[in-house]
């Protein structure tokens, strides 16, 4: 069944937008939508992480200046998980949460009732898992994704350990703490680590987020395998679309992206790094198993960043994300009026072989790329 149960027009800073919350077969989702979905353009879908809803999640991100340039031309839908958003109530005694499968199950009735046709979908932590569980059983809705601190394995058993002997010693606003920020970050950023940990104690319903939490904690391994050209392209389960993995160089999630998720995509791999001022290329050996496809996967980690990418760098992702979206083919809504504190005039031939992007290989030059603004960029 899906049915719209109400529906409210509201305006803020950042312009007008909707609040819907629409019934799904798991139940009721909370969903903001910002502009108007245009014909076959995709939408961008946002997913948040646990502790978080779509707005300290996302805010700081979509009000940056470059990045409203972007959204004028594409829709936004704002999923916030069940419970989690601002003034949630309190689920019923025994009321039984979404697993992780069935929180991404909920989304495509989402978009058939905005009229929606595909998405670009931008996720972090336990919304980028469930926005990649879309992308793997509904290819033909998701044109792209950015995954912010993924983690595609299920916890082992010393992950089990650890968090249960966490959650004996810790209350459930550390153990979420934890989540995001590294203990280097926890004792460093004072003013941002107390801003979240005060929002996600005072403004978070606790029983209804301890629901969500709970739910990640026991997530299933997404199962991901790297398809081997010639052999098992057509079947070997896999993202299709284009991903671009953001990760901060001092998040508690850089072991998850890097190692599990994007590290040995190919036996050798040539990285063009733009870092700390210094341009150099380098090639090393890689020894684990691939998770996603090498020929449509990009590597953003982001030096002097932890947990929170999006709030702590969001010129940084919004530029970025630029270059994404025009490796998708969609060049002509971006507007490229960037203040170059650097001349550079190095070129950098990345393989996109995007299925809707260019098929030669993107330069890209001095008039697209700021070192201090892209810290840290690391192409496959």
């Amino acid at each position: 069944v899906s049915t719209k149960l109400s529906c409210a027009d509201s305006c803020d800073l950042s312009g007008c937008f909707q609040e819907h919350d629409l019934e799904t077969p798991y139940g009721v989702l909370h969903v903001t939508l910002r502009g108007t979905p245009k014909g076959n353009r995709p939408a961008i879908l946002t997913y948040h992480d646990i502790g978080l809803n779509h707005k300290s999640c996302f805010n700081t991100l979509f009000n940056y200046e470059d990045m409203q340039e972007i959204t004028q031309h594409f829709a936004v839908v704002h999923v916030d998980a069940p419970g989690q958003q601002e003034n949630a109530p309190p689920f019923p005694t025994g009321y039984q949460y979404p697993t992780m499968d069935e929180l991404s199950e909920m989304l495509p009735s989402v978009l058939t009732q905005l009229k929606i046709n595909s998405v670009i979908g931008i996720g972090v932590g336990a919304g980028a898992y469930i926005l990649c569980k879309l992308a793997l059983n509904q290819p033909a809705l998701v044109e792209g994704l950015v995954l912010i601190n993924v983690d595609p394995c299920a916890k082992g058993w010393m992950d089990w350990a650890a968090s249960k002997f966490s959650g004996w010693t810790s209350n459930l606003v550390d153990i979420v703490m934890g989540h995001h920020f590294s203990t280097e970050e926890l004792t460093e950023n004072q003013e941002i680590v107390q801003t979240y940990r005060l929002h996600i104690a005072q403004d978070i319903n606790q029983d209804n987020l301890a629901l969500f939490f709970h739910s990640y904690d026991i997530r299933q391994d997404l199962d991901i395998e790297r398809p081997l050209p010639g052999v098992n392209e057509e079947t070997v389960k896999t993202v299709k679309c284009p991903v671009l993995l953001v990760v901060g160089d001092t998040s508690p999630a850089v072991e998850a992206v890097v190692s599990k998720v994007y590290s040995a995509c190919l036996p050798v791999i040539s990285l063009y790094t733009i870092c700390n001022k210094t341009q150099f290329t380098s090639s090393f050996q890689v020894e684990c198993n691939s998770r996603l496809n090498p020929t449509r996967t990009t590597l953003l980690k982001m030096a002097d960043c932890g947990g929170l990418p999006q709030v702590v760098q969001p010129g940084k992702l919004t530029e970025a994300f630029k270059y994404f979206i025009q490796g998708m083919g969609y060049s002509e809504y971006l507007p490229f009026t960037l203040s170059l504190s650097l001349s550079l005039s190095l070129s950098l031939s990345l393989s996109l072989s995007y299925s809707l992007a260019l098929s030669h290989a993107v330069s890209l030059s001095s008039s697209l790329m700021s070192v201090e603004q892209l810290d840290c960029l690391m192409f496959v």
